[in-house]
């Protein structure tokens, strides 16, 4: 056995619940997400108030920017799996995204696209990679894997609580004001995420060395010139196409273009590796792509969060919940994360308890459980109807209730899901396939805006009260949508679970 294997066997052979290496990878990325959840929570609320976007345009830029941080995290992958290994590919985008918070704090207004299109780059290198890392610190069928990836979506979720209250509510002067100097709040938020994405670095620094091999470069067998070149070519090219992100992302019309070409194109790409593998691998990749294209409609609902909800709980929430004065926008942005962090880890138990009495549901019947449940979330977004005052305001904690039921989902299929991806993919597509798991989540995302967009688009000019009614009935519909397709999932079940090949 190679000095590699062996090292990665006593990584593997660990006992307990979970590897201790996962905890550090947990609060690397916890400090990550905090950067781009804060971020993420600030930019419909900045464009309508801050660079004059009406409602519509603000929905389509909300979704054409999240497209593109997911979109490019198929890129991220790929050039990890072949050029650059995990641990270097997290370090470029973290500078790239530490990059653009900086420019992003220096001028929000001036610099805010420049900024954006840093951050689109470098997540698709921190990203996909670092869920791959996870996923290699398990042996193949290791039934502990999903617990694992519970936990570690834990720490995704503390770090967008934090930051996604903060970054916000520091924005619209809801937090810290007597504090924070008059007109540079904005600036402050997004100085934030720069120093977070410091600490998620040097955090990394110091879980590296307990990784063994995992991550390193796949070009060792090369001398050491040619492997500089191609990676100085990947760093150099990863520059260059920054300034088109830039003009893709500020011009929605690129965005549909960008949707309609990256998707097929990397069909094609899988299809191309896949010539290299038998019938019972294949089958298994063709699962992977089955859960990808359930889980767009999903994110597409879900991601209301950034858009029309976003709207939603600036226009018509109360500020109250159990005498709790808090920023509405601020529950909107971080409600679902804390949920997470409180439940994920008990749920994971959960699955493991289940799995010792064979009784754990397999990860085709929790996909549908988790639309039942987002169905269940968005009736109750329009359930806000019984609690609405005559100026269309209604319960904070009504909404918050919404999004605990929705987390219930989003935990029957998030985890999971970047968990059966690394089950379903042999190891040298690995990064590859969970680049396209979030590439649907980039779909999904695209799907958010226009959905967005047309319930912002049919409220109009209305009235306060009017557009309660519009945006709740928008909610109704998805609720239904919803409840169909977590169906049709479970009843497709058995298909599905031939096609996984033993696969739980």
């Amino acid at each position: 056995m190679s000095e590699v294997s062996s090292d990665l066997e006593k990584i593997q052979s660990f006992k307990g619940k979970y590897p201790r290496q996962l905890w550090h990878l947990f609060f690397s990325e916890m400090w990550e997400r905090f950067s781009f959840y804060g971020m993420r929570g600030m930019l419909v609320v900045f464009m309508i108030g801050q660079l004059g976007y009406d409602k519509v345009e603000a929905n389509l830029q909300y979704g054409a920017s999240q497209s593109f941080v997911y979109a490019f995290t198929f890129i991220g992958g790929l050039l990890a799996d072949k050029i650059l290994g995990y641990r270097r590919s997290l370090y470029w985008g973290g500078l790239l995204m530490i990059i653009g918070s900086i420019v992003l704090a220096m001028d929000p207004k001036q610099f805010f696209f420049i900024g954006i299109g840093f951050n689109v780059v470098g997540t698709a290198f921190f990203k996909p990679n670092i869920s791959s890392i996870v996923g290699r610190l398990y042996k193949d069928g290791d039934h502990r894997t999903d617990a694992g990836f519970s936990l570690f979506y834990a720490g995704v979720n503390l770090g967008a609580f934090i930051g996604g209250y903060l970054c916000v509510s520091i924005g619209q002067r809801e937090l810290w004001a007597k504090y924070v100097p008059q007109g540079l709040e904005w600036n402050i938020a997004f100085g934030l995420a720069a120093i977070v994405m410091v600490i998620s670095l040097l955090w990394f620094t110091r879980t590296q060395k307990t990784l063994g091999s995992i991550g390193n470069s796949p070009l060792v067998h090369l001398e050491k010139r040619k492997r500089n070149l191609y990676e100085l070519l990947t760093y150099g090219g990863s520059v260059v196409l920054i300034p088109i992100v830039i003009v893709m992302v500020s011009q929605t019309v690129y965005t549909d273009w960008f949707m309609r070409i990256i998707g097929p194109a990397s069909l094609l790409y899988l299809f191309y590796e896949m010539r290299n593998y038998n019938w019972e691998v294949n089958k298994k990749l063709v699962a992977a792509l089955l859960f990808m294209i359930f889980s767009i409609f999903f994110w597409a609902f879900f991601e209301q969060s950034g858009g029309s909800l976003s709207i939603f709980a600036d226009n018509n929430l109360t500020n109250n919940i159990l005498g709790l004065e808090l920023a509405p926008n601020g529950v909107n942005n971080s409600a679902n994360s804390l949920f997470v962090i409180v439940f994920a880890a008990p749920l994971g138990i959960l699955w493991l308890w289940m799995n010792k009495r064979k009784i754990e549901p397999n990860t085709i019947v929790k996909f549908g459980l988790a639309f039942l449940f987002l169905a269940a979330g968005f009736y109750i977004f329009f359930y806000t109807r019984a609690f609405v005052d005559a100026n269309g305001v209604t319960s904070l904690g009504v909404f918050t209730f919404a999004w605990f039921v929705i987390t219930l989902g989003e935990l029957c299929l998030s985890p999971i899901g970047m968990s059966v991806m690394t089950k379903l993919s042999p190891y040298k597509l690995q990064a590859v396939v969970m680049g396209m798991w979030f590439l649907a989540s980039a779909y999904g995302q695209y799907f958010a805006g226009l959905l967005g967009a047309n319930i912002a688009a049919a409220s109009g000019d209305a009235s306060n009260s009017e557009a309660f009614l519009v945006y709740t009935e928008g909610y109704k519909q998805l609720a239904l949508y919803g409840l169909i397709i977590g169906v049709l999932i479970i009843l497709i079940s058995p298909i599905m679970k031939k096609l996984m090949g033993g696969v739980k």
